[in-house]
């Protein structure tokens, strides 16, 4: 039996979603979202279908940023839907852009918003909430990134849930040590849904099927390499998009694995085996220089909403790293770059892994995590921080790295010691590792400086 349409298939798993958050008698709903499956279209089309059923409902999100765009998109998806905007006192505690929409009521106290049928806030606002009655229902936005402890703090605001995330992405982020509660059934730092799953192991699970980011190109080795027991595929079809350049290309390794990444999707630009700082200047120099080559060959992609051309613009690159200082270290060599997109590259967002989550670009270029380690620890292993790396385009990935990451992956075998009650998270990072490395190995560019 054929698949149906990826249309079809994902309508049919939202409508089964909807149905179990609207008549399910649980406390929850469980969806799995695939990176770009369309998560938070999700989350607005379920609060609105739960306030025209006249059941008001709380959103909680986990950051202000997530918040402000998950509000943005209720009021712009319904207009007459009024819509509260929990926020703290703080100076501009949310995002100006709010106040265009008239349906948007904004407020740092919970009584001033009681009588709307969305209100929207941060999980840590909604813990300092106390509620005489309960709301019947809440939506639980980027569910895998909240902590139990703080799905504890609001358990009681609400007496059924649909929590929506992607069990891909970087786990929970805890300051403190908690390995003394690994395993237990009151872990705070494990997930809300893995808590919440092993308290109510019968709750209805769901996923979502389709990726509408990525490509036909780039879906079939994420979800292989990071979703093995949830495979999804990508929404296009192979020709639905494209990437091209007006500027010839110059001979240079950076040209050369930009028009092979347009070209399949993937570039692999490889640097000589060597041990470097964690901030390695010929890596960062190689990735500034990929950047300057996108923004000055005049770049242009379409895609499936738009077959006429559009240009590849700055605010459509993105470059991921590890950690901040070589994300800091990218800045100040594109600033420094000397040419004339220099100004321009000013706006190309680079940043982290943890936060580059839930965004999306045409174009990605990642220092890869290992590039240059002697050792593989266990959070350049973490399987979330290389799935959101390479999962955040829509056209074409540049990973960066230096060679001879295969051979430190088999020196350095996850040693990960086995906990009892802890299930085991697979794949794990250094089999992904293995998965990602040898598809790119097919696009790979040797770097000349």
């Amino acid at each position: 039996m054929s698949e149906p349409p990826p249309g079809e298939a994902a309508s049919l798993a939202t409508e089964a979603i909807l149905h179990d958050t609207l008549h399910g008698s649980g406390r929850g709903v469980v969806v799995d979202s695939p990176p770009g499956a369309g998560k938070s279209t999700l989350v607005v089309r379920a609060a609105r279908a739960l306030a025209a059923a006249g059941r008001p409902l709380i959103v909680i999100a986990q950051t202000n940023a997530q918040v402000d765009d998950l509000v943005d998109r209720l009021a712009t998806a319904d207009p007459e839907l009024p819509v509260g905007r929990l926020h703290s006192s703080e100076a501009r505690p949310y995002d100006p852009a709010l106040d265009r929409h008239p349906g948007v009521v904004t407020s740092a106290k919970p009584a001033d918003l009681a009588q709307l049928p969305v209100i929207v806030s941060t999980a840590a606002k909604w813990a300092w909430v106390a509620a005489e009655t309960p709301w019947r229902h809440a939506i639980v936005d980027e569910a895998y990134q909240m902590r139990s402890d703080a799905l504890l703090a609001v358990a009681g605001l609400f007496e059924q849930a649909l929590f929506v995330g992607d069990p891909g992405q970087l786990d929970p982020f805890s300051q403190v040590g908690a390995e003394q509660w690994a395993g237990l059934a009151y872990d705070p730092s494990a997930s809300a849904v893995a808590t919440l799953l092993s308290h109510n192991p019968g709750l209805p699970q769901h996923r979502l099927p389709v990726s509408w980011r990525l490509p036909p190109s780039a879906a079939p080795l994420v979800s292989a390499a990071f979703y093995p027991y949830t495979q999804f595929r990508s929404g296009t079809r192979p020709g639905d998009r494209g990437l091209t350049f007006a500027s010839p290309a110059d001979g240079s390794a950076a040209d050369r694995v930009i028009d092979e990444a347009a070209g399949s999707g993937w570039g692999l630009l490889e640097l000589p085996a060597r041990h470097t700082p964690r901030t390695d200047p010929e890596a960062v120099a190689a990735v500034a220089q990929v950047v300057v080559r996108l923004l000055t060959r005049d770049g242009a992609s379409r895609d499936e909403h738009s077959p006429a051309p559009a240009p590849l613009t700055a605010d459509r690159i993105a470059v991921g790293t590890a950690h901040r200082d070589q994300a800091a270290a990218v800045r100040a060599a594109l600033a420094t770059s000397g040419t004339p997109a220099a100004l321009r590259a000013a706006d190309v967002t680079v940043d982290t892994a943890n936060r580059l989550q839930g965004r999306e670009f045409d174009v990605t270029v990642v220092l890869h995590p290992l590039s240059g380690r002697p050792d593989a620890t266990a959070f350049h292993l973490e399987t979330g921080r290389l799935c959101v790396l390479a999962s955040r385009h829509r056209h074409a990935c540049v990973v960066v790295c230096r060679a001879g990451v295969a051979g430190l992956l088999d020196d350095h075998p996850s040693t990960e010691p086995v906990q009892l009650g802890v299930t085991p998270k697979f794949p794990d990072g250094w089999e992904a590792n293995h998965a990602v490395l040898s598809h790119l190995s097919t696009h790979r560019v040797a770097w000349r400086p």
